[in-house]
C-alpha cells in the first residue's frame, strides 16, 4: 500500500506515531523523518489535519531496510528493495507486539554489497555490519550509520560494538585519510553518528543504582572525546550512571567538578601523548571518601612519566568498566 493510497483511517491501536516508532527502534524521531524524506520510507496512514502514522507494513519496510544495511548493502539500495518488496499478511507483526514490524526474513548480500569501486574503506576481516557502516559513512548518510550502530548495540552490547564495529571502521577511515588526505568529512559524520547512537543507548538504559558520582573527562588539551561516550554507555548497561565532562577540559574545571560532587571515580582519557600530563592528577582536590582515579587511552601508555600514588591505568574498555564498577560497588 503506497502513501498516496493509504487514505483510510485505522484505529489508533493499529498504527503508531513517529515518536513511538523512534522509541521502539532506538533512534531519534529526526532519523525517521530523514528516512521518510530521503528514502520514501515513512508513515503511510494519512489523517486530515493530523500527523501521519506508521502501519504494520510501514514497520516491515523499515525493518527490512535495516536488515539489508546490516549485511553491507548501501542504504539507498536497501531502501529501494524495501519499497519494492511485497509483504504477505503472514509476514507482518501487529504493531501492538512491537518491533520488528516484519517476521525475520532471509537476507542475502547482493552485488551491491561487494567491496570495490569508488572510495572504499579498507576493512581486513571486517564483518557485514562493519562494511555497511563504512559504506553509510562514505555516503555521508548519518541516519543509516545511526541505524546500524543502534541495531548492533541492541543485539551485541556496547563493548562488542565498540571493539568490533566502531574501532575497526574508525581506524579504516583514519587510514584512508592518512593515505589520501581526503575523507575528514567522513570521519566527522561517523563520529557524530557513534556519539548519537551511544547517547541513545544511555537514555534507554535502566535507572542507575550507584550512589556516588562517576566523572568521565578528557585531559586538558585532549580533543578526542568519543571513547568517553563508550565508557558511559557500557557503564549504563550495568546500571552505573556517569557524567561526561567532555573534551579539552581545563584542569581548574575538573578540580572544581571533583570538589563540588565528591565523586567515587574520576576517569581521565588521553588519546594523544601530548595531552597525558600526570601533573594534572596532582591538582585534583582530596575528597572523603577518597575518589578512585583512573586514566585510560593510548596517550597514557606512551611513557608519560611516573603516576601519583594510587592512580590506576587501564588498557581497554572492558578493563575500564570493570574497574569503575568495582569502585562504586556495581
Amino acid at each position: 500500500m503506497s502513501g498516496e493510497e493509504a487514505t483510510e483511517r485505522l484505529p489508533d491501536e493499529l498504527s503508531l506515531t513517529v515518536s513511538t516508532v523512534a522509541r521502539r527502534m532506538g533512534v531519534a524521531p529526526a532519523t525517521l523523518r530523514t528516512w521518510d524524506r530521503r528514502y520514501g520510507l515513512g508513515p503511510s496512514e494519512h489523517r486530515p489535519g493530523s500527523h501521519r502514522r506508521y502501519t504494520s507494513e510501514d514497520l516491515a519496510r523499515l525493518d527490512y531496510m535495516r536488515q539489508l544495511v546490516m549485511v553491507g548493502i548501501p542504504p539507498a539500495d536497501a531502501a529501494r528493495s524495501a519499497r519494492e518488496r511485497v509483504f504477505a499478511d503472514g509476514d507482518l507483526v501487529p504493531v501492538t507486539q512491537g518491533l520488528p514490524g516484519v517476521r525475520p526474513v532471509e537476507v542475502r548480500p547482493t552485488s551491491a554489497a561487494r567491496a570495490g569501486g569508488g572510495r572504499v574503506v579498507a576493512l581486513p576481516g571486517g564483518g557485514p555490519a562493519a562494511r555497511g557502516l563504512a559504506r553509510a559513512a562514505q555516503a555521508l548518510d548519518t541516519a543509516a550509520c545511526i541505524a546500524i550502530l543502534s541495531e548492533t548495540l541492541e543485539r551485541r552490547g556496547v563493548v562488542w560494538t565498540w571493539n568490533y564495529l566502531v574501532v575497526p571502521v574508525m581506524a579504516g577511515v583514519g587510514e584512508q585519510w592518512n593515505a589520501t588526505g581526503q575523507g575528514i568529512e567522513v570521519e566527522h559524520i561517523l563520529s557524530a553518528a557513534v556519539q548519537d547512537a551511544l547517547a541513545g543507548s544511555i537514555r534507554s538504559a535502566p535507572s542507575p543504582l550507584n550512589s556516588r558520582a562517576v566523572l568521565l573527562a578528557c585531559a586538558p588539551d585532549e580533543l578526542h572525546a568519543l571513547a568517553l561516550w563508550a565508557v558511559a554507555a557500557a557503564l549504563a548497561e550495568r546500571r552505573i550512571g556517569s557524567r561526561v565532562l567532555g573534551a579539552s577540559l581545563p584542569a581548574s574545571a575538573l578540580a572544581s567538578a571533583v570538589q563540588r560532587l565528591g565523586p567515587g571515580v574520576v576517569f581521565l582519557w588521553a588519546h594523544m601523548p601530548a595531552s597525558a600530563d600526570p601533573a594534572v592528577l596532582d591538582l585534583l582536590p582530596v575528597v572523603r571518601p577518597a575518589a578512585t582515579i583512573i586514566v585510560g587511552g593510548p596517550g597514557w601508555r606512551a611513557g608519560t612519566g611516573p603516576m601519583p600514588d594510587g592512580v590506576i591505568r587501564v588498557d581497554d574498555l572492558t578493563d575500564t568498566v570493570d574497574r569503575i564498577a568495582r569502585a562504586v560497588g556495581g
